[in-house]
Formats: structure tokens, C-alpha cells, sequence
């Protein structure tokens, strides 16, 4: 297959987390102080080292039992982890290693709030089965703690994603040798089609970001952003906390979770040409709604401002479109060339037709997903130049409608089931 050449280019644009405005205040305290981290158990080795973990003690049983590959040393970004510690030693990044992902984790202790305990401790829960050291019942989560649960988050993320997609790991290439143009092309790795794992980085100020970013990638941006690290073919992902709310732990993880999603959907049978922004805004959405609606993120083109909300109930102005006969139609949606031309009523739309599609007609969106996704040409090189009519194919063969009848649809749908109250 074809490899890129250009230098490294944004996976997309930055993602704009716009969270409720009557929580921002209140996710100021939930910071825990210095004291409350766990103390090191090796006084004579960096904080970071995996000997530090109190639960998987850098085990390589507990390790393997965790789903947990490493505690660092692999290749991030455009270095490694151990040229990144040197020059942001103050941020003490725990590094966390999974079977798909790669994880720098440089977030402070966390309390457990009263309104997040029960989600929290169903994950610890989880996390006690193969970490015994792991105590569900606390009250405050520290550094190593925090790095393991996400870790077990993005994992699950993973597993929704192919869910949705209907595809078993096993059908992606291992990215050991081209595709030689016989069978399904499948991409270039064993990573959704990538070669190489998905990157997260949390980091604890916007001036850690703009620090990073600008070292590796040349960036001056303060906002959570995705990159394509061509070079290593890995999709990465950085954010910080000093944006919205992002403090608080269900508005992280729902965060995450939009990146990922459009994360995912790029590199699904990898990322060679951009697919349909109605696509990614409303898988997006759709993924990080489901995790708590109080929380919503945006994205944006390079330079524009969001246009955001922080209505936390969205069935209501979704109807109030579909009633008014103002809202958007597929051809519409499927006009758009960047994220810079959404505005409220896409969002709105793009998160609602998903959502359509989701509860009526899943088979119909793996299928769609599956057919827009590893175009190539005659050749065996990837080409997405078809991309445009290939969906419209797909919504006539695969669900039996045209854009018209899928937007009357729809609608018909929003009228019968967004009429009660949320």
C-alpha cells in the first residue's frame, strides 16, 4: 500500500470540550491535595518507575492478569517515554501500556464524589478482580489508580467500537507485509487498521500542552487536540484539565470518549482520506452522551471558535428543529467540508440521526461504516475520491432508501420518540 509521505498533519481538528457551566465552580475542589497521592515505596527510583505502583507493583503476573503491558519504555509521539520524562520531569507521567493503547498519565489524586461513587466503584470493582490491592470503597483515587481505571475505560471503549462495527480483532492485518490485493482490505495493522497503537496523554495544565505540542509537533494550540503521527503510523490524543470542566471525572471520561470515537472512525481500516463529518460529530456525540449527557464536547476547525451549548438535554430542541420543518436534511449534511461550518442545529441533528441509527438500524450503520471506510483503487492504493457516492449507494442497497426517504424517516422517528421528557 501507498505510504504517506507529507509531514505529520492533525488526525482532525481540536475538540472543544464547552461542559455545564453550573458545575464548573464546583469541579474546582475536587482536585485532591498533594498529600493525599500514594507515597513511594522506592525511594531510590523515579516516581514513575513501576515498582511505585501499589497494585500492580510493576508485576509482571498482576501485570499480564490487568490486561497491563507496561509501565512504560515504548515509542510515544515522536520520541519515547523516556525522552518526554526528561523534559517534562515535573509532570511525573505515569505510563500505562494496554493491548491497544498507550497511555501518559500525569493527572493529580482525585476525591470520589457522593454523585460518582457508585459509577466509580462498579469500575473499581472490576479493576479488585485482577488487582486485589485495589479497594473499590475508596474515597480517593491517586495517580496509579486513576491510570489503571482509565486504562480499563479506553479498553472498553475499544470493545464498544468494534461492536458497533461488527468486526472481530482477528480480521485486522497484523502490518507485517502490504496487502497484496487479494481478500478484503482490512487496512495497514492490526489496530483497527493502523500500525500503530492509539496515544492518550492527560496532562495536568494548558501549559503542559502547549509545551508538548509544540515540541513534538510543532502546535501552538491551548485546547485538547488529535494528531497523526505519520512516522509511527499512531493516532494521538492530548488533553488537559484546565479547560471547562474537564475536573470533574465523568466529564473526562466522556472527553475521551468523543476523541476516541472520532479517533477510531479515522483510523477504522486506517486513516488515508477523511470520511463524512455528520459521521464523526454524531458517533461522538452520541458515544460520549451516553456516558453522561451533563457533559458535551465540540469540535472545530484550527482557529474557529465552537459553536457550543450547555444544554445537557438534547431530544427537546432536536423535536423543536423536526416540528418547526427547519431541520437538516442528509444531502445537507453530507455538503460539509470541515467542522468550522457546524453549528448548533448539526450538532443536534448529527447526534440524533445516530442515535436513530443506533436504536433502529445498527446492522445498516456497520454496513455503512464497513463501505466508506478502506476504499481503494484499481491499483490497491487507498482512495476515498468515490467516498461521496459510495454512501449514497450504500443508504439505497443497504437500508432501501434515498437520502429524502431516510430523512422523512428519521423524522417520523423524532416525532414519536423524543415527544416525552428526558
Amino acid at each position: 500500500m501507498e505510504e504517506k509521505t507529507v509531514k505529520d498533519a492533525p488526525e482532525r481538528t481540536p475538540a472543544h470540550p464547552r461542559l455545564a457551566l453550573a458545575l464548573a465552580a464546583f469541579a474546582l475542589v475536587l482536585a485532591a491535595p498533594p498529600g493525599l497521592s500514594q507515597k513511594l515505596r522506592d525511594k531510590s527510583k523515579p516516581v514513575n518507575d513501576p515498582v511505585q505502583c501499589p497494585y500492580c507493583h510493576g508485576d509482571p503476573e498482576l501485570m499480564a492478569a490487568a490486561g497491563i503491558v507496561s509501565h512504560g519504555g515504548f515509542e510515544f509521539a515522536k520520541e519515547d517515554t523516556k525522552a518526554i520524562d526528561e523534559y517534562m520531569a515535573t509532570d511525573d507521567i505515569r505510563w500505562i501500556e494496554t493491548p491497544h493503547f498507550e497511555i501518559g498519565f500525569a493527572l493529580r489524586s482525585l476525591k470520589v464524589t457522593q454523585k460518582e461513587k457508585a459509577k466509580i466503584r462498579a469500575e473499581l470493582g472490576r479493576l479488585a478482580e485482577v488487582l486485589p490491592d485495589v479497594k473499590p470503597k475508596t474515597r480517593s483515587l491517586d495517580p496509579w489508580l486513576r491510570a489503571h481505571l482509565y486504562a480499563q475505560r479506553v479498553e472498553d471503549l475499544w470493545d464498544q467500537f468494534l461492536t458497533i462495527v461488527r468486526v472481530a480483532e482477528s480480521e485486522f492485518p497484523k502490518g507485517d507485509k502490504p496487502w497484496d490485493l487479494t481478500g478484503k482490505y482490512m487496512g495497514q495493522g492490526p489496530y483497527l487498521g493502523q500500525k500503530g497503537k492509539f496515544e492518550i496523554l492527560f496532562l495536568p495544565s494548558e501549559g503542559s500542552l502547549r509545551e508538548f505540542l509544540r515540541k513534538q509537533f510543532g502546535l501552538m494550540t491551548r485546547l485538547s487536540q488529535r494528531w497523526n503521527v505519520i512516522a509511527r503510523d499512531s493516532l494521538i490524543l492530548v488533553v488537559h484539565t484546565q479547560q471547562g470542566s474537564l475536573r470533574v471525572d465523568a466529564a473526562m471520561h466522556g472527553h475521551i470518549a468523543f476523541n476516541l470515537a472520532e479517533q477510531f472512525l479515522n483510523g477504522y481500516k486506517h486513516y488515508s482520506y477523511d470520511t463524512p463529518v455528520w459521521i464523526h460529530e454524531g458517533l461522538a456525540h452520541w458515544i460520549e452522551r451516553s456516558i453522561d449527557p451533563n457533559y458535551n464536547s465540540f469540535d472545530s476547525s484550527e482557529g474557529a471558535v465552537a459553536e457550543m451549548t450547555s444544554k445537557s438535554k438534547w431530544r427537546t430542541p432536536t423535536l423543536k428543529l423536526v416540528r418547526s420543518g427547519k431541520a437538516l436534511r442528509m444531502a445537507q449534511l453530507m455538503a460539509l467540508r470541515g467542522f468550522a461550518e457546524l453549528k448548533l442545529e448539526h450538532h443536534f441533528t448529527t447526534w440524533s440521526m445516530m442515535d436513530f441509527l443506533m436504536t433502529e438500524h445498527p446492522e445498516f450503520l456497520a454496513k455503512l461504516l464497513d463501505g466508506i471506510n478502506g476504499l481503494t483503487n484499481r491499483k490497491g492504493y487507498d482512495d476515498g475520491s468515490g467516498l461521496n457516492e459510495v454512501h449514497r449507494k450504500l443508504f439505497k442497497t443497504e437500508l432501501g432508501m434515498s437520502y429524502a426517504k431516510f430523512d422523512e424517516a428519521w423524522r417520523t422517528w423524532v416525532l414519536a420518540n423524543y415527544g416525552s421528557s428526558e
